[in-house]
């Protein structure tokens, strides 16, 4: 609404139009759920109106409740569960108008109307199993009896936006057109409140019926289901509940059902940490400065220079995106295996009905090949994602300079070399950013947006908004070895080193941390990426600081010739035909022989202390990183973290996680690990990052560190 007092109201000739105007999405907040009360109140007791209609201005019907107010007392003010009863319990006929989103609250609201009219791209869905929350007015109460049981638990579980024509005969919509949806409302307002004068009842959510057979059994195999499925989380099975309720309860105890299950769940440090995810990725796409303030140039025609594996899966994440994108190599026989890499994979989609065949062809008409540098003229990007090696970049970015137009930003995909060093390459070095993809560039969400030291402010501005044109969560980095992720990552795999020195083995490591959340621990990691890269790592790390310590075992796997899942054999012994890798007693025996070699006595160590090892190692070189001014907040590190290496949502992130412990109990923890083996420097290796042990001491949280930082 525009304003406290006065709710965009309007009367059509009998019909009440009440417009939500919260830009930017309608969000459901205090202020405006007093306005809708008001307005729908009045249109219920104005004898002139005969039927009310609700839709949204701007992009979007309501995309949901206020997630700010999650944690406030005004959520309980007006609950939506009162409000849309109200709109329910109607005398007077209530059509929804549906248009660009009506997710969650906004969709629930739709729900309790009593006729929903949409265009066909409006985007539709309950994503509250995503914030570890239930649907906490009527979801799930009110879907099923539209749709049926099994397509609501499909869209409850999901969490997925769906476009309105994809379930334009499910049920829950009266008309879904290419026609603007107001019209059509109106006029189907007017229909009804002719019927409801000639005596007809008006179509009450509500009083539906559940129809289904064996809806119980079918209950519990969706909840086997999900217990498989879900890894420990809460949500989705009482989102499960939730609908079983709706079939065995009436419509108020279900609702009263859901709306207990919701202001549970709201306290689960599950939830706050998906809310803390959810709110920090939007956070992170905000730039301060005047880098904010800058209009983004539009991206229409991208170059990518390199066809392995890192350039065809940018080229791919491009064209999905429906960028027309030249692919570039050196020689023929190179940019041939790359193409073919490109239409296998759409191929691929084609044969898992992803695509249609005219969705194929769509996209592959957008590629083209050259070996030669031609295309560049005319790139709007250009993004090099060559071998990394500063002497063939230094060739690319020489061509690069030499051809592209004025403005045209000139990428690199590099994920550790310095890119201030590259930036020099050229006589542009405003016109120079980093973009990390993360492999398979098609499918990884995380792209790490690196902001050289002369990267302008209208640069950076560009390349977070490509960023949103191709649907990557995008987080700003400065420069630094490794810039947040990876160089984070240094610590995390040098403790899981030494805790094989010391009495772990590599299962167990790995056992440990991803009973604890994390998709995959450090082991399986390194067989993924391959050993001989992470020597090659350490090797140069090395010589550019001597200093530096180790775990020696990671070499002697090395030597091994156990380079990881490409060869069969690593950290792990790959079984053809078996999915899950096998522990190698060879590699136990190597572990071992290191801990004699040190003059180690192996010890038992915990579960608990292996996550607090590679956990608190991440966080401190995170603190580090925040006080270095290499990311913009404490949340940006959390989102590298939960998009790019999977690190479990629900904890919300390293740095959320430690701030859920609190961090004077993290440096108690980083003290106790000080007094560890000698030859491993622990002193200095556990030595708190100053920012950590100031905000400890003063009893405060990264988070309030953010918020201090943007007032």
């Amino acid at each position: 609404m525009n304003t406290p007092t006065a709710p965009l109201y309007q009367n059509l000739d009998g019909v009440a139009l009440i417009t939500l105007d919260n830009p930017p999405v309608n969000a459901l907040s205090f202020v405006v759920r007093l306005h809708l009360r008001q307005a729908m109140l009045g249109a219920q007791q104005d004898e002139a109106i005969r039927a009310i209609v609700l839709t949204g201005a701007g992009r979007g019907f309501c995309a949901g409740g206020d997630i700010s107010e999650f944690d406030s007392p005004s959520l309980a003010q007006i609950p939506l569960l009162d409000l849309f009863s109200l709109i329910e319990d109607s005398p007077k006929p209530t059509v929804a108008a549906l248009h660009g989103t009506a997710l969650g609250g906004g969709l629930e609201l739709a729900l309790a109307c009593h006729a929903r009219v949409a265009h066909v791209q409006t985007l539709v869905g309950l994503p509250e199993v995503h914030l570890g929350l239930v649907p906490g007015a009527g979801g799930t109460q009110r879907l099923p009896r539209l749709v049926g049981l099994e397509t609501a638990l499909n869209l409850v579980l999901q969490g997925r936006p769906t476009p309105a024509q994809v379930l334009s005969e499910s049920g829950l919509f009266n008309s879904v057109s290419a026609d603007q949806p107001l019209e059509t409302a109106v006029s189907l307002a007017r229909q009804l409140a002719d019927q409801a004068a000639a005596g007809s009842p008006i179509p009450r959510t509500g009083n539906r019926p559940i129809e289904m057979e064996n809806a119980q059994a079918y209950l519990a195999y969706a909840r086997a289901t999900v217990a498989a499925r879900s890894r420990g989380l809460v949500a989705p099975q009482a989102c499960v509940d939730c609908l079983e309720s709706a079939v065995t309860l009436p419509l108020k105890e279900g609702l009263k059902y859901e709306f207990e299950t919701f202001w549970k769940l709201r306290e689960t440090p599950q939830s706050f940490g998906l809310r803390h995810a959810f709110k920090a990725e939007r956070k992170a796409s905000q730039l301060a400065g005047e880098a904010g303030k800058s209009t983004p140039k539009k991206i229409q025609q991208a170059v990518v220079v390199g066809a392995g594996t890192m350039g065809s899966g940018i080229a791919i994440t491009l064209a999905n995106a429906g960028l027309h994108v030249t692919l570039i190599e050196r020689e023929q026989a190179a940019l041939e295996r790359g193409l073919t890499t490109i239409r296998a994979h759409y191929e691929g989609a084609l044969k898992k009905g992803r695509l249609t065949q005219a969705q194929v062809d769509q996209h592959l008409g957008l590629f083209k090949g050259a070996v030669n540098y031609e295309a560049v003229r005319d790139a709007d990007i250009v993004i090099e994602a060559v071998f990394e090696d500063l002497h063939v970049k230094r060739a690319v970015f020489a061509q690069l300079d030499e051809l592209a137009k004025p403005g045209t930003l000139l990428a690199s995909n590099t994920s550790m070399l310095d890119l201030n060093v590259i930036a020099g390459y050229t006589r542009r070095p405003q016109d120079v950013i980093g973009l990390h993809f993360f492999s398979p560039a098609q499918v990884m969400p995380l792209l790490e947006v690196v902001e050289g030291a002369q990267t302008s402010p209208h640069t950076l501005a560009t390349a977070m908004a490509f960023a949103r044109q191709i649907k990557k969560t995008a987080v700003v980095s400065k420069v630094c070895e490794g810039f947040i992720g990876n160089r984070m990552m240094q610590p995390y795999l040098t403790q899981a080193g030494f805790l094989l020195d010391e009495g772990a083995l590599p299962h167990q490591v790995d056992s440990a941390i991803e009973k604890w959340g994390m998709a995959m621990g450090p082991f399986r990691v390194c067989d993924l990426a391959g050993n001989d890269l992470g020597t090659q790592i350490r090797e140069q790390r090395l010589a550019r600081d001597p200093s530096l310590i180790f775990s020696r075992t990671p070499e002697v796997i090395t030597q091994m010739g156990r380079y990881g899942q490409k060869v069969g054999r690593g950290w792990y012994d790959y079984v053809p035909g078996q999915r899950a890798p096998q522990p190698s007693q060879e590699v136990n025996n190597a572990v071992v022989a290191e801990s004699a070699r040190l003059g180690i006595k192996r010890r038992v160590i915990s579960d608990e202390e292996i996550v607090d090892r590679l956990l608190l190692a991440l966080v401190n070189e995170g603190a580090k990183i925040l006080e270095e001014g290499v990311a913009q907040r404490a949340s940006d590190i959390d989102v590298v973290y939960v998009a790019g290496y999977g690190f479990p949502r629900w904890r919300g992130g390293p740095m959320f996680a430690a701030d859920q412990r609190g961090l004077a109990a993290v440096l108690s923890d980083l003290e106790r690990f000080a007094k560890g083996p000698a030859y491993q420097h622990n002193t200095e290796t556990w030595r708190p990052a100053q920012l950590l042990s100031n905000l400890a001491e003063q009893g405060h949280s990264f988070s309030t560190f953010n918020e201090s930082e943007a007032s």
